[in-house]
């Protein structure tokens, strides 16, 4: 008998080519098993000059961290950076590769290109073929963003300043027997606005508001956090949440949220769509470490909408390890521990490189080669001035000093011994006399003003 292949399709809110979601691609690429057929859809970010190297890095990431070959099928569209690779339709030989693929893969980009490209052509098909007789779609960030009912034009909004609004999505969604007219927004916990709201994709609470109310009356709105990732087992009418954050169910203001090691059957994440407001009711499951969970306990619900992430969180994985880092390399430098510096430096230096590979373009990477630079130069400041405790350096001299003294206040020579305390004393050398005997502390040198 032949084993049914898996069917799953995995949504990933950010951090698609980082260290963070490696054990994700991992995992469903073992559940696939036979060495899975894999390949990187382009069209997200097939009209930038710099697609090749954005392809480049990712198949990099895959080969090296995954463990994964990975081929890039090319749907670039009509604005392709590469001018001989613009066209209206798909190729016959990049249709033929995704239809063969099991392992299907999309990411950082424009959803409105991505859109442009897909929506009319045999895309949508074949990836609902994948979930229908086997395979997985893996789609983060702006390709993620186009697998609702309705999609979000992010940076028209964002950046441009048009007016909110959806754009018809691709509605794979449906596949998985979900209610209609959802749309899947990633970055749903975003912090880089700082003095400004960037939660739910860079929308913030204000315009999300507005483009709530242009959802038809079941409209809802699947949000997954930022390094975190839902994986819908198909077969099973079930996902779990993974990884750094949760997943969030809202209709109309309301919100109810998963969080990280939720088992979530596909039946609740319906109802969460359209619950009654307040409502916070749900079946009993386990967590995948074998511990029971109701899934109740792990339901945030909010009368206003999604509470704010955390205070104090720290913005990213990355961001998180180069402060664990810094602190690391201060306390040693505090304790005198050379060696430990030297390692929380080039433990830093290394996970920069594992987050070489990310295509989120972000100034972390910089900000953490910024720190990177500043501990280096930190650390030639100490080694010009020694880490090595005075004390240890003193000890020898100190001593026979002392023991001179010893030998002066013997032979009752008190003027002697009192003059030699006093020039251990100018030089930094403070002499305390004691039952158990005399002690000494180093100071810094007595200085004339």
């Amino acid at each position: 008998m032949s084993r049914t292949p898996p069917r799953l399709l995995v949504l990933m809110g950010s951090g698609e080519t980082s260290p963070s979601m490696v054990t994700v691609h991992r995992e469903v690429a073992a559940r696939l098993g036979g060495g899975p057929r894999a390949v990187l859809l382009d069209t997200p970010y097939g009209f930038e000059e710099n697609a090749a190297d954005i392809s480049r890095r990712t198949l990099d990431y895959f080969a090296q961290r995954v463990q994964l070959s990975v081929e890039v099928v090319r749907f670039p569209g009509p604005l392709a950076a590469e001018p001989a690779e613009r066209s209206v339709q798909p190729s016959p030989a990049a249709l033929a590769r995704l239809r063969a693929a099991t392992y299907v893969f999309a990411g950082p980009g424009s959803p409105s290109y991505a859109l442009s490209v897909w929506r009319d052509s045999p895309v949508p098909e074949a990836l609902v073929t994948k979930l229908v007789e086997g395979g997985a779609v893996v789609f983060a960030s702006a390709a993620a963003l186009t697998l609702g009912a309705h999609s979000l034009p992010v940076y028209e909004i964002y950046k441009v300043g048009h007016p909110v609004h959806w754009l018809p999505g691709l509605d794979v969604l449906a596949s998985l027997g979900l209610p209609p007219d959802g749309a899947v927004i990633p970055h749903f916990d975003n912090m880089e606005g700082g003095t400004h709201d960037t939660r739910f994709c860079y929308m913030g609470e204000r315009r999300l508001g507005e483009l709530e109310a242009l959802l038809p009356g079941n409209g809802w709105i699947l949000g997954v956090d930022e390094h975190t990732a839902l994986v819908v087992d198909v077969a099973a009418a079930e996902g779990v949440v993974t990884g750094r954050g949760g997943v969030t169910v809202r209709h109309r203001g309301q919100a109810r949220r998963f969080d990280a090691g939720t088992r979530l059957p596909l039946a609740v994440l319906a109802e969460a769509a359209h619950r009654p407001a307040g409502a916070v009711e749900g079946t009993g499951s386990a967590a995948p470490g074998g511990a029971p969970t109701g899934v109740a306990d792990d339901l945030r619900t909010s009368e206003s909408g999604s509470a704010p992430p955390a205070a104090g969180r720290a913005r990213s994985p990355l961001l998180a390890e180069v402060s664990r880092l810094e602190r690391a390399f201060e306390g040693a430098v505090a304790g005198r521990r050379a060696d430990e510096a030297v390692a929380a430096i080039l433990e830093l230096d290394r996970v920069i490189l594992d987050w070489s590979a990310d295509t989120l373009q972000s100034d972390e990477p910089e900000r953490a080669r910024a720190v990177l630079h500043a501990l280096v130069h930190r650390l030639g400041e100490t080694a010009a001035i020694g880490l090595r405790d005075p004390r240890e350096t003193l000890r020898p001299i100190v001593e026979a000093l002392i023991a001179v003294r010893a030998d002066l206040r013997a032979s009752r020579l008190w003027e002697a011994a009192d003059r030699l305390r006093a020039g251990m004393a100018a030089a930094g050398i403070e002499l305390r006399d004691t039952p158990e005997g005399p002690v000494w502390v180093a100071k810094p040198p007595q200085t004339s003003r």
